[in-house]
């Protein structure tokens, strides 16, 4: 039985200049279909063609292309990073809120892979 329970969903975020050019890119040639675009976070979400993936943009002055973080949805993150402190997995700092949005934290497997687990505060899922 595992630690903690994700629920069936996953993002997978990169780092771009601009999420709005990357969004149109990304909708005119693989199809995805922009959800929404959250100026004041710098992050734009996308709809993949596959159920329960969706592609996050985070967009930065000087993007580190390759550098994918996969980004569980979580129902209580809180609680997860407890038992997962517990078992030693290691955190990169506090974590993160943007109230009425989401609540993030980036953890790292033992090969230093980063992962994040997020935790809808919207209160949709």
């Amino acid at each position: 039985m595992p630690l903690i329970s994700l629920e069936e969903t996953i993002t997978i975020a990169l780092s771009v200049k601009d999420r709005h050019a990357s969004a149109d890119w990304y909708e005119s040639m693989l199809g995805f279909k922009t959800l929404y675009h959250a100026d004041e976070a710098g992050w734009s979400e996308l709809e993949t063609l596959t159920k329960g993936v969706t592609l996050g943009l985070g967009e930065h002055t000087k993007p580190a292309p390759g550098n994918c973080v996969p980004v569980f949805g979580i129902a209580d993150l809180d609680s997860a990073r407890q038992k997962l402190e517990q078992a030693d997995v290691q955190f990169d700092g506090p974590t993160d809120v943007v109230e009425g949005m989401v609540k993030t934290a980036t953890f790292y497997d033992p090969d230093g892979n980063a992962f994040m687990l997020a935790q809808d505060l919207t209160g949709g899922s």
